[in-house]
């Protein structure tokens, strides 16, 4: 994630703000200019960017932010669609009648734009169903009919479809299911990007002539998925998970190790991205001999060398877990990649270099 800064005041301000808490200026997030900015209201009530680089421009509001406030992006005020690129996704949202399903769904809806911010700087392809039946993305979120009652929904992904249930996006809920299925961590932001982990594979792999690649690293996704997960919630995980994946659900089938693979290289680069806008830098060197009296090493932006990334990643987690130890709370990072995992990561690194290049 970049580094944003209201062009009124400059004061720092978040991806997800709607209001600078300095000059108390309206912002959105404006995706042909790649910025969080201001913007003023014209007489018309067409909007417009103090940025120079948007003269001439015009703009509205998504009308999730100005009807549900659960949006922050603004679009081209002569695009026919009512909705922003991003809430364009979202086929199904709960039913707002029932208590406490509007926060929830602007836990999600903010979840998602950040995953989409991330797919669109790598250049994948985001489109919706509607713009692409056949190869587009979308997501439902749904909510469980009653307790006890129905079949709780499953969240997951079919078909370009990603289906969240929205009790991930309560706190309580999701930290009492990452404690019973003994996960070290468990995330709105994580569920999604496994989910469309799932979704790339198969924009990405399915039917290519990489498909042996993927197999000769992940193994071979024709095995029984139904069965395999059976398999892994009755008996556990493989005792040699450790030193194959990035985590013990990986192992369970390759799919699923793409799917927590690819999760986890959009948690590097997002927060490789941050680290770097913001002009982190680590001391002692990492290269070489220590050098402690030079300057420190800064940290590579997710467009480095995948080798570099991950010279810059791993001591970038020792500062993040040691911020959280002093704050009293768990590691921020939870995980221990084996080599193997690299590979895999490698190996996805490369097939979107490729598929942006």
């Amino acid at each position: 994630m970049k580094v944003f800064h209201c062009d009124h005041c400059r004061q720092l301000v978040f991806f997800e703000n709607t209001l600078c808490v300095k000059c108390e200026n309206r912002l959105a997030y404006i995706p042909d200019l790649g910025v969080v900015g201001s913007l003023d209201e014209k007489e018309n009530g067409e909007l417009t960017s103090p940025l120079p680089r948007a003269e001439g421009r015009l703009y509205k509001l998504c009308a999730n932010y100005t009807q549900h406030n659960v949006c922050n992006w603004a679009m081209p005020s002569d695009d026919p669609q009512s909705l922003c690129t991003a809430c364009r996704l979202t086929r199904t949202i709960p039913d707002l009648t029932r208590p406490g399903h509007k926060a929830l769904w602007a836990k999600l809806e903010t979840a998602k734009r950040r995953l989409v911010y991330t797919l669109m700087g790598l250049h994948l392809p985001v489109a919706s169903k509607d713009d692409d039946p056949a190869n587009g993305l979308l997501f439902e979120f749904l909510a469980d009919a009653a307790p006890d009652t129905a079949q709780p929904i499953l969240t997951g992904h079919a078909s370009g479809t990603v289906t969240v249930n929205i009790a991930e996006a309560d706190d309580a809920e999701r930290e009492k299911r990452r404690v019973q299925l003994g996960e070290p961590y468990r995330t709105l932001l994580g569920h999604l990007r496994h989910e469309v982990g799932h979704y790339y594979w198969s924009r990405l792999i399915a039917g290519s002539d990489r498909i042996d690649s993927f197999r000769e690293l992940f193994g071979d996704e024709r095995a029984d998925y139904g069965e395999a997960l059976k398999a892994h919630y009755r008996d556990g995980p493989v005792a040699d998970w450790r030193e194959r994946s990035v985590s013990s659900y990986a192992c369970s089938h390759p799919w699923e190790d793409w799917a927590e693979t690819w999760a986890h290289y959009l948690h590097i680069v997002d927060t490789l991205e941050t680290a770097s806008d913001c002009g982190l830098s680590l001391r002692p060197a990492r290269r070489g001999d220590p050098k402690l009296a030079s300057a420190p090493d800064p940290i590579d932006n997710p467009a480095a060398p995948f080798d570099r990334l991950l010279e810059s990643w791993f001591p970038l987690t020792y500062v993040l877990n040691n911020l959280n130890r002093g704050l009293g709370q768990p590691d921020a990072y939870p995980f221990v990649l084996p080599p193997k995992a690299i590979q895999k990561l490698r190996f996805i690194h490369e097939i979107i270099a490729s598929t942006s290049a």
